[in-house]
């Protein structure tokens, strides 16, 4: 190891990309068996390049709210099939009242409503059933937009 300040290392490097804080990720679903399949799908990292994730569940819209504006979330996944009050809507009003909504990933049973996605202003889509492999990369997509913006913002 070098004394030379300008000097960025291979663990410099390591430290900025995977910092020690957590990605706190907020999973809505009233089905407990679907928050689960979610929980064991992601894992403890969703990526090697990202931080490890603490994973918060909420039953319903109301607990969503409050745990949003509350603050601390860093990606949503919101489960469009969710009843009473579907992922779709609850995402659309998310976007629309809460500022600097974190981004939500919206969980969709039929591709074809994928428009209704688009609709909500989800950051990202995956369909049904969870899928170990898409989930986890669709959800890295926007944790790494999320935490690279943050960085920016500093």
């Amino acid at each position: 190891m070098t004394n030379d300040p300008t000097l960025v290392t291979s663990e410099d490097a390591m430290s900025e990309e995977a910092p020690d804080r957590k990605a706190t990720i907020l999973v809505y679903s009233d089905d407990r068996s679907t928050r689960g399949q979610v929980r064991l799908a992601l894992g403890r990292r969703v990526a090697a390049d990202l931080p490890e994730i603490e994973i918060v569940e909420c039953a319903t819209h109301q607990a969503v709210t409050k745990t949003l504006d509350a603050g601390g979330i860093d990606v949503v996944i919101m489960d469009g099939e969710a009843v009473p009050a579907g992922g779709m809507g609850l995402c659309r009003q998310v976007k629309d009242e809460i500022a600097n909504c974190p981004p939500v990933v919206l969980m969709v049973a039929r591709v074809a409503d994928a428009w209704l996605a688009t609709w909500s202003n989800a950051d990202a889509v995956v369909a049904y059933p969870i899928d170990p492999v898409r989930l986890p990369a669709s959800v890295a997509d926007v944790l790494r937009a999320r935490l690279s913006s943050e960085a920016n913002a500093r």
